[in-house]
């Protein structure tokens, strides 16, 4: 059986968050870091925020890991209250080299799982993933590309073939693999164009840009269309970066 894959789960424990119908079946394969935050206002001391919320939080961060638990997962819990809810969840995926970070939508049993691979960086986090959460389940998985300009259709093949020998070396049932070119200039459109039919979604995290700083996370919007649960692989190393929560 494949290693558990270590994935970050961030909840606003403090602002009605929870864990949402099919998450703790869908986890039930992995190791948990599951963080409860609270994003706090500049002007309020986080050590204040912690003395009037702590027990509060802990109460509700302790039933979350007690279902995780139930429905099979290790689970490791965080509080922390923090000025910046990003840096927190970066910083945390980084410290407990998590392989991705799970934007928690609800979900149906699984059948169908969508992975959008966009190249070869990150292909290793990839496969121990995928392999970790679904060689045990009876699931399809499609790998979903969208070709770059200048690259051919024989090279996409070549990429996707790759992954999916890998896949089924890992456990994952080669007639349970299918893969699937597209091309085109809006990946996120086409995403979620392309998930209608999937219970899942597995991407890697975008690059920093102007875009994605003036819009948000391109995982996180495809996370608001699709409405469930979309794993985000991480590149692997950040850089390193001074925060000043509170744990």
């Amino acid at each position: 059986m494949p290693d558990r894959p270590s994935i970050l789960v961030p909840l606003r424990v403090l602002e009605g968050e929870s864990i949402p119908e099919g998450i703790p079946e869908l986890l039930a394969n992995t190791h948990i870091v599951l963080l409860g935050y609270h994003v706090v206002p500049d002007q309020t001391a986080t050590d204040q925020a912690r003395a009037q919320f702590e027990d509060q939080a802990t109460r509700r961060l302790n039933d979350f890991t007690a279902i995780l638990e139930h429905a099979g997962a290790t689970v490791e819990s965080q509080l922390v209250f923090t000025h910046d809810g990003q840096t927190t969840i970066d910083r945390m995926t980084d410290e407990h080299d998590c392989l991705a970070v799970l934007i928690p939508n609800a979900t149906r049993p699984l059948e169908n799982v969508l992975i959008a691979v966009r190249g070869i960086v990150g292909v290793d986090r990839f496969v121990r993933l995928a392999s970790g959460l679904f060689a045990t389940i009876d699931v399809n998985v499609t790998l979903y590309h969208i070709a770059e300009e200048n690259e051919t259709e024989e090279d996409a093949e070549t990429l996707l073939d790759g992954i999916a020998t890998r896949l089924s070396e890992e456990g994952i049932s080669a007639d349970a693999i299918d893969i699937q070119i597209s091309r085109g200039d809006t990946p996120q459109e086409m995403i979620v164009d392309a998930s209608d039919d999937y219970d899942a979604i597995v991407m890697g995290e975008s690059d920093p840009s102007v875009t994605t700083f003036l819009f948000g996370m391109t995982a996180d919007q495809v996370a608001k269309q699709f409405l469930g649960p979309v794993f985000v692989i991480q590149h692997g190393e950040l850089d390193d970066a001074e925060e000043t929560d509170n744990e």
